[in-house]
């Protein structure tokens, strides 16, 4: 049965760094929406006279949000279909609170959470003050908004629920807090694989 693996959280947590650890180690398929996605807002944003380096406004999100799950999601899917570990990276915030979302994902190429195991791992940080400093090391144009809009990006912060049908051992909160990434990954690793 192959796995399907949510990393969700807040920018700056650390989702895709993880993802990226684990799946290297596991050889699992690796599906980023902000990668996926950029050549595309970069010209949707162009064609509207707005700035390519906006992934947080209200512009951005009604001209390039679901575009970019859907195509993060058909290249995931495609993947489940060849049997493959696929680990999605994503805030998948609107998604991850429809109960009948991943059921529905799933039965575009005739699959169920009967066929597929379906994991998440909510990254998380211990406080503000760590999501702020991450953000800013970043140093990515595509965080300017988040900077700038601090007062209004922290309210995107914090804990994050998913009210899909999977048992409660497929949820694992994780805090990115540590500095050694290695724990971390390891830990990781182990709940998905263990």
């Amino acid at each position: 049965m192959s796995k399907l693996v949510f990393f969700l959280g807040s920018a700056g947590a650390g989702k895709t760094t993880l993802a990226k650890a684990v799946a290297s180690r596991r050889k699992a398929a690796f599906f980023d929406m902000d990668i996926l996605l950029r050549p595309a807002a970069d010209v949707i944003m162009t064609m509207h006279g707005l700035d390519i380096t906006d992934r947080d406004s209200v512009e951005y999100k009604k001209l390039c949000r679901d575009l970019g799950y859907r195509i993060t999601m058909d290249a995931a899917l495609d993947n489940i279909g060849l049997d493959t570990d696929v680990f999605v990276v994503g805030p998948f915030t609107k998604e991850a609170s429809n109960t009948g979302w991943i059921e529905s994902e799933l039965s575009r190429i005739g699959r169920s959470l009967l066929d597929v195991e379906v994991k998440v791992v909510l990254v998380e940080l211990a406080n503000e003050e760590l999501y702020h400093h991450r953000i800013q090391g970043r140093q990515s144009a595509l965080d300017d908004w988040k900077i700038t809009h601090w007062d209004k990006f922290r309210t995107s912060l914090g804990s994050r629920n998913v009210q899909w049908p999977i048992p409660s051992s497929n949820v694992a909160y994780i805090d990115n807090s540590n500095p050694d990434i290695e724990a971390t990954i390891l830990l990781v690793d182990h709940f998905i694989y263990a």
